[in-house]
């Protein structure tokens, strides 16, 4: 049996589902998603869930007095979203794209660990993500930094141009929070030789960009009174005043050089390795620079790289990327996924910093993480009784599972322990 429609479905999907064929020809398969990648799905928008979070807020407010946490109708949408985002990843007949749509929500972090941003992460995903991955890297740049929940999640609400009305009135200056997380991060990278100067113009440039929470049309809004007047120098070039600033300096950033360098190196240690092979780098590097930032254009490249395909399971699965595997095998639901992902410390969209979740083995393969996730396996395989574990073996790894591991699934004396055994196995623990 070949091993490359399995490669495909491991290395560049979620995992194989089971009872569903493997594609007959991998390579086609992966080229049909870039061409014709699913429509974004429906969702609540920027507005329904600021005024949810509104009323969410009088609610406890009201009931203040009240135990039992918080409540209201934007909790109820938030844990929706999360259901409603793994029970896509399950069900997925375009699995490529998904594991795409969550690469680039992971590399633009904006994290529900913000409270105020929670409802509007889902939004960003839909709006500013899934909406932008046929086009240039530098037009989904510009719609995520002014996406609402990108500019709530790091603090461009309050960053003053110190000279524009607003700021003279109220005494207040920048926020260097998004201007030096869309340098660090988001584009060049520190390798790309900006200064701390070039934080503090981006930030000029980024003032005025805010958010309304409330009345009729809740949503991004431009506060020319907030807005730093004169021009501004970011890497040597000049950029005038006023909302279409933002608009070119993006799209500057979004084209550098250093930027595509840095997407080339983070794609490469997402799909190949930690430490990505210097050539598949500049494989993918030259692409976004021919192509002007396509993103389709990248993914195209990734697929043709040699070494995306050898060794097969060499990237060690995220608790994300375990989850969804163990649950596309054996056919549990979106409850266990949402589940699983908090257990395992991955909840969904909640990464403790900017940088987002690593990709590194080495920071998930610590005694106490790995304990967490033997145990998490044991639980997930005590509610799957009706599941015949060769077939589990069968569609999740197929001749890439070990003989000793199938040796030991036959020895076992339950389901549980055959399907905990499997789970734990080296080869799944690899993607």
């Amino acid at each position: 049996m070949s091993v490359r429609p399995f490669i495909a479905a491991i290395r560049f999907g979620l995992g194989p589902r089971l009872g569903e064929a493997l594609p007959a020809d991998p390579d086609a398969w992966l080229a049909a998603q870039i061409a014709s990648p699913p429509p974004p799905p429906q969702g609540p928008s920027v507005a329904q869930m600021l005024l949810a979070r509104e009323e969410s807020q009088a609610l406890n407010r009201a009931q203040a007095a009240t135990p039992g946490g918080q409540r209201g109708p934007v909790i109820e949408l938030v844990r929706a979203e999360a259901l409603a985002w793994a029970e896509r990843r399950l069900t997925t007949a375009s699995p490529f794209h998904e594991r795409w749509v969550d690469f680039w929500m992971n590399h633009f972090t904006a994290s529900r660990r913000s409270g105020i941003t929670a409802p509007l992460v889902g939004c960003m995903e839909r709006d500013a993500i899934r909406a932008h991955l046929a086009g240039r890297f530098a037009d989904m740049l510009w719609h995520v930094t002014l996406h609402p929940a990108m500019l709530t999640y790091l603090d461009n609400l309050g960053s003053i141009g110190p000279n524009s009305p607003a700021g003279q009135r109220a005494r207040r200056g920048l926020n260097e929070n998004l201007a030096r997380e869309v340098l660090e991060l988001h584009t060049l990278s520190p390798a790309g030789g900006y200064t701390q100067g070039d934080v503090q113009e981006l930030a000029k440039i980024l003032t005025g960009h805010s958010v309304v929470a409330s009345g009729s049309n809740p949503g991004y809004i431009f506060r020319a009174n907030a807005h730093e007047p004169g021009e501004k120098t970011l890497l040597g070039r000049r950029f005038g005043e006023g909302e279409g600033a933002a608009a070119q300096a993006l799209a500057m950033l979004g084209t550098h050089a250093a930027t595509y360098r840095h997407l080339a190196v983070k794609i490469a240690r997402h799909f190949v390795a930690d430490n990505p092979p210097a050539a598949a780098v500049r494989a993918l590097e030259t692409a976004l620079r021919e192509s002007n930032g396509s993103l389709p254009a990248a993914q195209r490249a990734l697929v043709r790289l040699r070494e995306a395909w050898e060794p097969p399971l060499s990237k060690f699965r995220t608790p994300q990327d375990h989850v969804l595997a163990a649950c596309r095998a054996t056919g549990a639901g979106a409850e266990q996924v949402v589940a699983g992902l908090a257990a395992l410390g991955q909840t969904l969209w909640t990464a403790p910093q900017p940088n987002g979740w690593s990709d590194l083995a080495a920071d998930w393969i610590g005694p106490e993480a790995m304990m967490r996730r033997v145990d998490w396996n044991y639980t997930l395989a005590g509610r799957l009784a009706r599941v015949e574990p060769a077939a589990v073996a069968e569609a999740a790894l197929g001749p890439l599972a070990r003989a000793e591991t199938v040796t030991e699934m036959r020895r076992a004396g339950a389901v549980r322990d055959a399907l905990t055994l499997l789970f734990s196995s080296p080869e799944f623990a690899h993607r």
